[in-house]
């Protein structure tokens, strides 16, 4: 009998200690989804004001038919509101490429660049070396949020990406890696809140037209 209490008692115990095990990790993953929320506040009481985005793929084997990458930041960027300026594909060219930035960061009707492609470490990956001298300012804090998402889902192969954004001509710059993952990971979480004005503390839209001062 008292054998048959002490199995029960220890039956009960495992009961009551994974029930609570459970409920402490469910309000623990609660608390970082709100932290998370919290942290990307999108305010609906303010009207989202679209822009204008250039996209541009950096590759020698990409086309049309086979940019994947430019395929799904076209669709992001078209699915959040904003508006798709141009699309272009440029060889892997230094002076092609400046040729190309330049123009789109000239034009008054492009608001943001995103580009894809060219960001690692093998000697036709040329996006940084083509890029990195033209820009005014450095956005430092994309390459490093970027990086942590990034070390989240490949852990420390993201130190192969040089993925990186600054300023050129008043206009901003997002240079992405190449994969459709890396790409998806840059949009939705970092340029999707702060690309919309009504992105809460504050947002890169809302400062644009001051970047000329």
């Amino acid at each position: 009998m008292s054998e048959l209490v002490l199995t029960y008692s220890w039956v009960l115990f495992a009961f009551i200690l994974t029930t609570t095990t459970t409920l402490i990790i469910n309000k623990s993953l609660s608390a970082d989804k709100k932290e998370i929320s919290d942290q990307n506040k999108i305010d609906q009481d303010n009207d989202f004001v679209p822009i204008s985005i250039s996209v541009l793929t950096i590759s020698d084997t990409r086309n049309e038919e086979n940019d994947t990458s430019g395929k799904t930041l076209i669709n992001k960027i078209k699915n959040s509101g904003h508006k798709i300026s141009n699309y272009f594909i440029v060889n892997d060219n230094i002076e092609n490429i400046r040729k190309k930035i330049l123009e789109l960061t000239s034009d008054s009707n492009v608001d943001v660049v995103i580009t894809s492609g060219g960001t690692g470490l093998t000697g036709k990956d040329i996006t940084f070396e083509a890029i990195e001298e033209l820009l005014e300012k450095k956005i430092d804090g994309f390459s490093t949020i970027f990086h942590m998402i990034s070390f989240e889902k490949i852990k420390t192969s993201t130190i192969q990406s040089r993925a990186f954004a600054g300023i050129i001509n008043g206009t901003y710059v997002f240079c992405l890696p190449g994969s459709p993952s890396a790409v998806k990971d840059a949009w939705d979480e970092i340029l999707v809140y702060q690309l919309d004005i009504r992105h809460k503390p504050c947002n890169l839209i809302e400062i644009k037209d001051r970047l000329k001062e």
